[in-house]
């Protein structure tokens, strides 16, 4: 499976290297093997001011890299388990805010080393919190997960 996986991931490179997407496409180790992890550079493509409130892919990842923290519309579990909240959706406890800023620990390693924090996206008025995240390092790096940690998409400038 580990063979067919890098094979797979190497016809996955050389495609994008035909096709000019070269500069899009990572490939990184993962526990079980290789893990693709694809680029993308939306956090430069959407403006953002320092008051104002984000819950979406582009404007957050934007704001973390314009002002390197997350918008005042984020609050820790912690923060949300304080107004009554006990998991799911956050909208009755704290209406416009969304969960954001705990630790993510990469204990699958599907990310490179690093100290990570996660935030929820795309849950403003929600009734639940979806699977939709943003994982990003202390040092500027920014990954998107559609599918709750399952894969990643790193977001660069």
């Amino acid at each position: 499976m580990k063979k067919l996986t890098a094979l797979w991931l190497s016809l996955l490179l050389a495609f994008g290297t035909l096709t000019g997407c070269a500069g899009q496409i990572g490939i990184i180790g993962g526990e079980d093997g290789p893990t693709a992890i694809i680029t993308s550079d939306s956090a430069s493509a959407v403006s953002v001011t320092e008051d104002g409130q984000y819950d979406s892919k582009d404007e957050v990842s934007a704001y973390l890299t314009e002002y390197g923290h997350l918008p005042s519309n984020y609050i820790t579990k912690k923060q949300a388990q304080a107004l009554g909240w006990q998991g799911g959706s956050l909208e009755p406890y704290a209406p416009g805010c969304s969960i954001g800023g705990d630790r993510f620990g990469n204990y699958e390693g599907t990310l490179p080393d690093g100290s990570y924090h996660e935030c929820d996206l795309n849950t403003r008025g929600a009734d639940k919190r979806g699977a939709e995240r943003l994982v990003y390092a202390d040092d500027g790096r920014i990954y998107y997960t559609a599918d709750h940690y399952e894969s990643f998409e790193e977001i660069t400038e």
